[in-house]
This record gives structure tokens, sequence and C-alpha cells, in this order.
């Protein structure tokens, strides 16, 4: 073990925690990160964490750097939702169909980037970049 984060060679972070920190970096004044704390060795966990920023060395990966973003879909937007029932003749608009085809919208966009995670990212260090591995725990294309 060792505060030089170069001796990391890959992380695991849990597909779960990856996509709620996405999510909730598009759909909010949050600020997430999956953080990996010091003392590091060559495999670590990269863990979710919300709020500021500490000092203890540890190195914060946006949810944002875990996604290809050729392969992310766009996270559904509830006026898109809103949209698409107004123009389908053969529903009636209502608060309640509008929630619950929102949420099946995002549930679908959850599953779809459980398969769009990057294999590889860099992380900054004083030394400069470092390349790591990304092992995605609970993803169905780890």
């Amino acid at each position: 073990m060792s505060a030089d984060p170069r001796r990391i060679r890959s992380i695991a972070v849990t597909a779960e925690d990856a996509v709620s920190a996405y999510e909730a970096s598009e759909r909010s004044s949050a600020d997430p990160v999956l953080r990996i704390t010091p003392p590091f060795a060559g495999r670590m966990r990269a863990r979710l964490h919300l709020g500021d920023p500490d000092d203890s060395g540890a190195i914060h990966v946006a949810p944002g750097d875990l996604f290809d973003p050729e392969r992310l879909p766009a996270y559904p937007e509830p006026a898109d939702t809103e949209a698409e029932i107004r123009a389908d003749p053969e529903l009636s608009y209502s608060t309640e169909l509008h929630h619950d085809r929102h949420v099946q919208r995002v549930r679908t966009w959850r599953e779809g980037a459980t398969n769009a995670f990057v294999e590889r990212l860099e992380i900054d260090t004083d030394e400069g970049a470092h390349e790591i591995e990304v092992k995605v725990l609970g993803a169905a294309n780890p």
C-alpha cells in the first residue's frame, strides 16, 4: 500500500453506484464522484461519494468518465415523455400516465447505461495522467 496513486492498476465499481452517480449529476445540483481513497494498491474500490472534496489524498472520478459517450443512451427528459404521450392519439394525458411512462423510460435508460462502461480511464496524479483498468461489478457486460 502506498500514497502514490500510480500504483493503481484497476478500480472496481458497482454498476449501481456508477449509474446512480451519473444520473444524479444529470438530474440535480449534486456533485457526485466515485472516490478512491488511499493508501493505494494495485486493485482498488471506487465508491459513490456526495459532498465536498476532502484533503485525504483521495482520487475523485467523475461519473461521466466511466461511460463511453458513443454507447451511452441519452438520459430521458420528462418533457420528452410528456410530448410522446400527447402526440399519441390513442392516449389521454394524465399525470399518472406521465409518471409511469417516465419511470419506465428511466429504468430502460439505466439498463442501457450498464452496457456503456469504458474498459480503461485516466486519472490525474501529481506526476501526470495515469491509465487504469475499470472493473464493473453487477453490469450486464462488464
